[in-house]
């Protein structure tokens, strides 16, 4: 049929060339098209959208974007896929959740739905914003293409002031979470490869100048704010009323700058004091919380406000065993509730950025976060798309939360090998997140030369803290390693151990060995009986807090999940290794109570 159509325009085109994804391949939807969204009010776009699965990019091809509402009956020729007609799903969602015949589907769907809306009223812009979508997604409206955006988890923005007409619109998504060798992550990973729109869809309303970003922190003399408008405006006026701060900041090019004095109540895991702050240029004004806090290494040493500081923390996965890789308010407290049970004041969220409202209650409830990009494992290193890949979903990431005080860590990669190319590329990624912002540290799961005993990742010179994994008791056995490791590295810098535990299957495990729930709480006593002993080791986030489900591990005791959760799959169960590491935990406070209050100052 439409190998055939005006739309096609050539059969033989539509159907043998493979360069067809090339002008849709743009990546203009970007950190630098991003708004700031805080405090203001948007239509959700969530709900039921029609969808289909597109294996082959038949619709690219066929350009089925362009199709127009028209009955069955109507049609001159028959249609491969009707866009406004079929099978549906909810957005947000994730598609592997929705009926089991797209279980391990993996390639490109179509969303659309229809949107009622009259053209901007004078001096109004329209944005639409989408919290993520797995992985690639191609946005058009109205049959016209707007842009495209790479990464699984980071937020995108698309102007449509001038493409919304009066009456009925239709938007449609193309999103492709097929693995590939250049994406970020590539194609060999270690967690469940979710697909689809599985966060929210919000379209705002804002003035004709708008606020694209604002970032305040803490900084010698006072506050620090910077300021980046799109529209006329010759200065934005920050208010922070619990600091008695009124200021106008000259912009020039859109952007400003300014230290404002000001001293206020330091943010921390015992006292997460945040401030209410709002900013205005032209007709536009966001508003947001925001907690003030240093952090920063000093040797060995992790400082919170000029204290050591050990992370007493655990890994979480954003996975679900009913949503997939959706989350909600609820789902993100219980985490944060049972993370305080363990008597954790960190956490990492590997191996991507989380939800934006994860950093957002952890402010609320003083949780300190390393958050990360997924440059994970072998990424192609060498590619210079691969390398704009992932700054540019660092740099989102980086803009999205870096007004949160919970956030003290960029984590730049995961155990990846040691090669040139690699350490040029995750140096330059270090070298970003210190240029987008200066106030938090730098990490990434380096790699421990297992013959000679020692950390010798090249990367360590570049990055604040030392994350390393490691696994003594499952995939290594000899504890005893773990502290000649730090007697031959002697590490300039803190270390901080981002993984180690080992698989207890709740369900249907043996009564010891391998897999037994015995096994993973010896595992963890072994553990921490080692780390009394390694100075070096300025924290731990063990893997993982909940089971969670993952392609590659099959055997009859992981039955397509990871089992190496303190908690079941069902987050409600917990394993007997959480009250052992719990207890650890316990003692590590009481310890860091004891203090005297000017230690470290």
């Amino acid at each position: 049929m439409l190998e055939r159509s005006d739309l096609a325009e050539n059969a033989l085109q539509c159907l043998h060339d493979e360069d067809y994804d090339r002008p849709f391949n743009t990546q203009s939807l970007n950190a630098d098209t991003m708004i700031f969204t805080g405090g203001r009010s948007g239509l959700s776009l969530g709900g039921t959208w029609n969808f289909c699965v597109d294996l082959l990019d038949t619709g690219l091809r066929q350009k089925w974007f362009a199709m127009t509402p028209e009955a069955p009956e109507d049609r001159a020729e028959p249609w491969d896929y009707d866009p406004y007609a079929g099978e549906t799903v909810q957005v947000p969602s994730c598609w592997q959740m929705q009926k089991e015949k797209w279980y391990f589907f993996e390639g490109s769907a179509w969303y659309t739905r229809a949107l009622e809306a009259g053209p901007p009223a004078p001096g109004t812009r329209r944005f639409l914003h989408v919290g993520a979508a797995q992985y690639d997604c191609k946005l058009f409206v109205n049959g016209q293409f707007i842009g495209n955006h790479y990464g699984g988890s980071t937020p995108f923005c698309a102007e449509l002031t001038e493409v919304l007409r009066e009456g009925r619109n239709w938007i449609m998504f193309c999103v492709n979470n097929t693995r590939t060798l250049d994406r970020v992550p590539m194609r060999n990973t270690d967690w469940f490869n979710y697909g689809g729109i599985y966060r929210e869809v919000t379209l705002y309303e804002t003035a004709e100048t708008v606020i694209r970003d604002v970032f305040v922190h803490l900084a010698p003399g006072g506050i620090r704010a910077q300021v980046e408008v799109d529209g006329p405006a010759a200065e934005a006026v920050l208010d922070i009323p619990g600091l008695g701060i009124r200021a106008a900041i000259p912009l020039s090019g859109g952007k400003g700058e300014a230290v404002l004095p000001a001293d206020p109540d330091l943010w921390s895991p015992d006292n997460p004091v945040l401030y209410d702050l709002s900013l205005a240029a032209g007709a536009d004004r966001v508003t947001d919380r925001v907690g003030f806090r240093s952090i920063e290494r000093r040797g060995t040493d992790i400082l919170l406000n000029g204290r050591p500081v050990f992370l007493r923390g655990i890994s979480v996965h954003e996975d679900d065993a009913r949503l997939g890789k959706v989350t909600s308010e609820a789902d993100i407290r219980r985490r944060f509730v049972h993370a305080k049970e363990l008597g954790c004041n960190y956490l990492r969220l590997a191996h991507y950025p989380h939800h934006e409202l994860a950093a957002k209650i952890a402010d609320e409830l003083g949780l300190m976060l390393w958050e990360e990009v997924p440059v994970y494992w072998a990424i192609d290193f060498a590619n210079p798309a691969t390398r704009r890949d992932a700054e540019n979903q660092l740099r989102e990431l980086i803009r999205r939360d870096r007004n949160r005080a919970s956030v003290i860590i960029w984590s730049v990669g995961n155990e990846n090998p040691d090669t040139d190319a690699r350490l040029d590329f995750m140096k330059g990624l270090a070298d970003l997140a210190k240029a987008e912002d200066p106030t938090r540290l730098t990490s990434a799961a380096c790699l421990v030369n297992h013959a000679k005993l020692k950390i010798e990742d090249r990367l360590a010179q570049h990055i604040d803290v030392i994350g390393l994994n490691e696994y003594y008791g499952w995939y290594e056995e000899n504890f005893e390693e773990l502290g000649i490791i730090g007697r031959n590295s002697a590490p300039d810098r803190p270390v901080v151990i981002s993984e180690t535990g080992a698989d207890g299957d709740s369900e249907a495990g043996p009564a010891r060995g391998l897999f037994s729930l015995d096994y993973q709480s010896e595992v963890y006593r072994k553990q921490i009986e080692t780390l009394r002993g390694l100075d070096y080791v300025k924290g731990m986030s063990p893997w993982i807090l909940y089971d969670f489900r993952v392609e590659r591990r099959q055997n009859p005791f992981q039955r397509g999940w990871n089992r190496k959760g303190l908690i079941a799959g069902d987050k409600q169960a917990k394993k007997p290794a959480f009250a052992i590491l719990a207890a650890y935990y316990a003692e590590l406070a009481r310890a860091e109570a004891a203090q005297p209050a000017e230690a470290g100052a």
